[in-house]
């Protein structure tokens, strides 16, 4: 029988991002995407990492302690979906406050309606909600296993 850990979602991934600053990042994924901050650790005013709620999802934010962020590399290390109901209306929140949109809202070949953003360290993001249920050949895709 698996332990609770009220710190950890269970039966999940959950991604570790690394931001150049955390209180920076939370601050600014608060206001632009509307992400909850859970907690944060470390030093007062200089974090070293946090959790935070995005939707249903949670997510560590992590400092890069010297490491490039995506927008430094000049390209992106990885990209997060998080689910929505609302991805016109978030889409056009995270326009008017800071969020460089870099797919327009639209449905997707695969039965996601979506949107993909920038953060203010480069990381890729999409915003998605499902609109029809499509079985992977449907559309295309190969199944490896059953």
């Amino acid at each position: 029988m698996r332990m609770k850990n009220s710190s950890v979602p269970v039966d999940t991934v959950l991604p570790h991002v690394m931001y150049q600053s955390v209180p920076e990042a939370i601050a600014w994924l608060s206001r632009v995407f509307g992400f909850r901050e859970h907690y944060r650790y470390g030093e007062p005013g200089n974090e070293s990492g946090a959790q935070i709620f995005a939707a249903n999802a949670c997510l560590m934010l992590k400092q890069a302690k010297g490491n490039a962020s995506p927008v430094e590399l000049g390209f992106c290390t990885q990209s997060l979906t998080i689910f929505i109901d609302d991805v016109e209306a978030h889409c056009e929140r995270a326009r008017a406050t800071g969020a460089t949109i870099i797919e327009e809202p639209h449905e997707t070949v695969y039965g996601e309606f979506q949107y993909a953003a920038l953060d203010l360290d480069g990381h890729h993001w999409l915003f998605s909600r499902h609109t029809r249920d499509l079985k992977p050949e449907d559309w295309g895709a190969v199944i490896a296993y059953c």
